[in-house]
């Protein structure tokens, strides 16, 4: 029995697939203490009815999807918007610090997957799928690289990445506190043992106007529109790119321009828009993994994801904490490279809660962190894979 869905339809389901796992994250402890998205909860639980569907042979859907590439797009082109380089002189050296930390990690990350892969006699573009594309770039990277990965010819990319952005956001928050700990009892750190009042809030409490809404979706289609020019440019020299490259580059640009002549952008509303496009994105995308795909490639992917365990673990302990100074401040940013660097900004931010709730306030870690992993490693990270998607294809 085939049940086809057509574009409204569609939509339909995403949104009860949506709050579904909304209701489930709210009713599921484990899934707040992990910080996994409602979009991730429902779409995954969705992925393993349609599993249960294809065993049994009793129904198949076919959704119309021609939506999420326009939802992935606008996601990408919001954090374009963020990439701006007067606030990376605000943040100081140690934003710049921890970014480059954070490139090293991208770096060894795919260096790590592509060995791997090429000892199981996988493709090395596989390996990929399971080193920062997934680990720092988590579930919107994954569903943008993971169809392409595909199309360059590498099966189950897209399953096997957002199956290792599940595993990294879980991995990320437990280990997080594991080297954390380690840390401070090794080296008998100096830790303030009282927290301040309020402390890191990433509610956003500015009331959405219209006129701003307007304008923050005709930037993110302009920046879409001329984006797509600039993607078909780089397409036709022979480069392989993920089709919101040309989008990012474009939202980076007008950012800047608006920062050089002093004018403010919608930025609540961009990111609004952004987060909003982001949820459909994942949830359609989630919806739609071939969970079968993972069986013949459980044993080399058991072993690929620990090894990205291993990695993040051992670099923020021995490095991380190394180059932001040794100290107890060190100690929480190595924490936090765990929870971003193997799955996404609020792990990292979890992580750092939970050991700042114990051990003391440390401010800094709490300016940092955010406009790295909020602002600028999803545009490095895209940058990092597409140089080795180039080099290996």
């Amino acid at each position: 029995m085939t049940f086809q869905f057509d574009i409204y339809q569609t939509m339909a389901l995403v949104a009860v697939v949506f709050y579904l796992g909304k209701y489930l994250k709210n009713r599921i402890p484990l899934f707040t203490k992990y910080c996994i998205p409602p979009a991730v909860v429902g779409g995954f639980l969705f992925a393993l009815v349609i599993l249960f569907f294809n065993q049994t042979g009793l129904v198949t859907l076919v959704l119309d999807t021609t939506l999420q590439n326009i939802f992935m797009t606008a996601f990408f082109t919001s954090i374009g918007f963020t990439a701006s380089v007067k606030v990376l002189k605000k943040g100081g050296i140690k934003v710049i610090t921890f970014l480059l930390v954070s490139t090293v990690l991208v770096i060894l990350q795919n260096i790590v997957g592509v060995t791997l892969a090429s000892l199981f006699d996988l493709s090395p573009l596989l390996g990929l799928a399971t080193g920062s594309i997934p680990m720092v770039g988590g579930h919107g990277t994954s569903g943008s690289f993971g169809p392409m990965l595909e199309s360059l010819g590498v099966s189950s990319a897209t399953t096997v990445s957002f199956a290792s952005a599940t595993f990294g956001l879980i991995m990320g928050s437990i280990i997080g506190g594991l080297v954390a700990r380690g840390l401070i009892l090794h080296h008998k750190l100096e830790t303030p043992h009282t927290n301040p009042a309020g402390g890191y809030n990433e509610e956003n409490s500015d009331i959405l106007s219209l006129k701003k809404l307007m304008s923050a979706a005709c930037l993110l289609f302009i920046a879409m529109g001329l984006g797509s020019i600039v993607s078909s440019a780089i397409e036709g020299i022979g480069l392989a790119f993920p089709s919101y490259i040309g989008a990012m580059i474009v939202a980076a640009v007008m950012r800047n321009l608006y920062d050089f002549r002093h004018k403010t952008l919608a930025e609540a509303e961009i990111e609004a828009l952004g987060s909003l496009s982001l949820s459909f994105f994942l949830t359609m995308a989630l919806m739609g993994l071939k969970l079968w795909e993972l069986f013949d490639l459980a044993l080399p992917l058991l072993v690929m994801l620990l090894a990205q365990v291993l990695l993040a673990g051992a670099f923020a302990y021995f490095i991380t904490y190394r180059i932001m100074g040794k100290n107890y401040e060190a100690a929480v940013f190595a924490s936090a490279l765990c929870g971003f660097g193997m799955g996404a900004t609020p792990n990292a931010i979890a992580n750092m809660d939970e050991l700042t709730n114990r051990y003391g306030f440390s401010p800094t870690p709490y300016l940092v962190v955010p406009i790295v992993g909020c602002l600028f490693i999803d545009f490095v990270n895209s940058t990092v894979i597409t140089i080795f998607i180039n080099l290996l294809h």
